[in-house]
């Protein structure tokens, strides 16, 4: 019987006599045919029925799709990411990709990114922020700021994502407070907060507080969506920050996974009903250049997924079952070399996402290696998008590639390897016990640094980087600049608003954020509180600070 062999990377596949073409990044050696024996997808007695391994589309264990007709009834949200210097222009932007969305309008998305000092719970002034200030995403310290964003956009009718995560109990808040301020149901509002601390830990290092208090947030948005947020996602378990930072296909998908069901356990711990909140958690992956591992990778996903849901948390309401998932290009595979070749890698990469079945999608612009992007990359990442939904033919039957041997052998001993590594897991405690243990950062770098070998030895072959250099003195594309400017006014803007509020209400508005984590209630009544009362971002993220503490990472670190 034909497999594929595990962890055969190409140094030591050229001492087996294997070609290191062959060798996926994963490191799966991958055979010059496959055929009918190499899957465990049919039945032995007909080969030409499918196995309950695969199953339906629509159905148990969903590695197919989650829905019985997926695109056939509803084309992927298309979700751009947008986010640079202030709250005006990013709101600029916002309604800039709305209009050229037009005709697609219900599968539209706005992804906010937000600046560095926003993701580390730093108000603009902050000493450290100087210089970083709306700099690599929109700058948010304030429920004005909020206000801003948002002007004048449909909440009700389009759908939000934030990606934050430290602080994300806070901007979630902040949000909140101003939809209802502007007189929006929150029963009708729809969105995701990424919220994913825990691969902060492995991979991203945008973390404020301990991993114990930071899952502890997390269930408190959890539990604070279910009751009063129903159509919002509370938690987006991120596998697309661990790719960026080296990972494999197989560690991405493990890692994920993993985390999720840590938040299950730590939401059931509580008290909760896995059939109320589960259905609100969803994912976000990585598409990588390996076109086929991607597309393997989300149908292993779904079927572990499911299986876990389930059988070990025994939840029975089958929508709790289903791995929704945001699938992103992958922002690491893109060259400041070339550029515009970006554009063909993001379109392969949208491809391999849309053919493992995900439910939205973000298509990288082609110079975000050489700046935040401008006007006309954005606009050639969201064309990339409906070209691929309404030129190529994807959406018009379900899971396309579903019973190919290569891909059903290559989605099993994904599956298989996996689940090895969330067993390893496991065994050691869990995730938090894995993060004290640095566990996942040194998997993460050992697999990021064999990747960096193969492209030194050109066994991995990066058009225009350690290959096919003809071009790369040519300056292709313009670069958006930021403005100082920016950081002056946001700092401005700031001052005003904290010389014209209530500073009575705002230190008793802080001071009952303290009592919420002193006496381990849930924070997010008390921050919705806050961010009506005037407090800053920077301010309810110390108020939790005092009581939880700031996180400088563990002595294996």
């Amino acid at each position: 019987m034909s497999t594929i062999d595990k962890n055969t990377h190409a140094e030591t596949a050229r001492q087996q006599g294997i070609d290191p073409e062959s060798v996926t990044i994963s490191g799966y050696a991958v055979d010059e045919c496959y055929g009918p024996a190499t899957s465990r997808t049919t039945d032995a007695g007909n080969p030409t029925q499918p196995h309950d391994r695969i199953g339906q589309p629509g159905e148990f264990p969903f590695t197919r799709g989650i829905h019985k007709n997926m695109y056939r009834g509803r084309l992927w949200t298309m979700r751009q990411f947008a986010g640079f210097g202030s709250a005006a222009n990013t709101n600029e932007r916002f309604k800039y990709l709305l209009q050229n969305a037009k005709g697609t309008s219900a599968n539209t998305g706005l992804s906010t990114a937000f600046d560095l000092p926003t993701l580390m719970g730093r108000d603009s002034d902050d000493p450290l922020s100087a210089g970083e200030v709306g700099r690599c995403g929109v700058a948010i310290d304030t429920i004005d700021d909020m206000h801003r964003l948002y002007a004048d956009i449909p909440l009700e009718d389009v759908t939000v994502s934030q990606t934050i995560n430290g602080p994300a109990a806070i901007i979630w808040a902040m949000y909140l407070a101003m939809a209802r301020q502007r007189g929006f149901d929150w029963n009708k509002l729809g969105g995701t907060l990424q919220n994913d601390i825990l691969k902060e830990f492995h991979s991203q290092n945008e973390f404020i507080y301990p991993p114990e208090p930071s899952v502890k947030l997390v269930v408190d948005t959890i539990e604070f969506q279910t009751k009063h947020v129903p159509r919002w996602n509370s938690v987006s378990i991120s596998g697309y920050h661990i790719r960026e930072a080296g990972s494999n296909a197989v560690q991405e998908l493990a890692f994920t996974l993993r985390d999720g069901m840590e938040y299950v356990e730590a939401a059931m711990q509580r008290g909760l009903d896995v059939d109320e909140f589960a259905p609100r958690l969803s994912f976000f992956f990585n598409a990588h250049n390996e076109f086929f591992e991607e597309i393997c990778k989300l149908r292993a996903a779904r079927r572990i997924w499911s299986s876990m849901m389930r059988d070990r948390f025994g939840a029975k309401n089958s929508r709790s079952w289903l791995m929704r998932t945001h699938v992103q290009t992958a922002g690491c595979s893109l060259t400041e070399q070339q550029p515009l070749n970006n554009i063909v890698r993001v379109a392969y990469q949208a491809m391999a996402g849309v053919l493992g079945g995900c439910q939205s999608l973000h298509t990288d612009s082609m110079d975000e290696t050489l700046g935040l992007p401008t006007d006309t990359a954005v606009r050639v990442a969201l064309r990339t998008q409906q070209i691929l939904a309404h030129e190529t033919g994807v959406h018009r039957t379900v899971d396309p590639l579903g019973g190919s041997w290569f891909i059903e052998s290559l989605t099993d001993q994904m599956e298989s390897d996996a689940l090895d590594i969330i067993r390893a897991i496991d065994d050691m405690g869990g995730v938090v016990e894995g993060i004290h243990k640095g566990y996942f950062r040194r998997s993460i770098a050992e697999a990021s640094y064999r990747f960096g070998q193969e492209m030194e030895a050109g066994d991995r072959i990066i058009v225009g980087v350690n290959a096919y250099p003809d071009g790369n003195d040519a300056h292709d594309v313009e670069i958006l600049q930021i403005s100082h400017q920016v950081e002056t006014d946001q700092n401005a803007q700031l001052e005003q608003f904290r010389t014209e509020r209530d500073d009575a209400g705002v230190a008793n508005a802080l001071e009952a954020i303290r009592i919420a984590a002193r006496e381990d209630k849930n924070v997010m009544p008390a921050l919705v509180d806050g961010a009506e009362a005037r407090c800053t971002l920077g301010e309810m993220v110390q108020a939790l600070a005092d009581v939880y503490g700031r996180y400088t990472g563990g002595p294996e670190w």
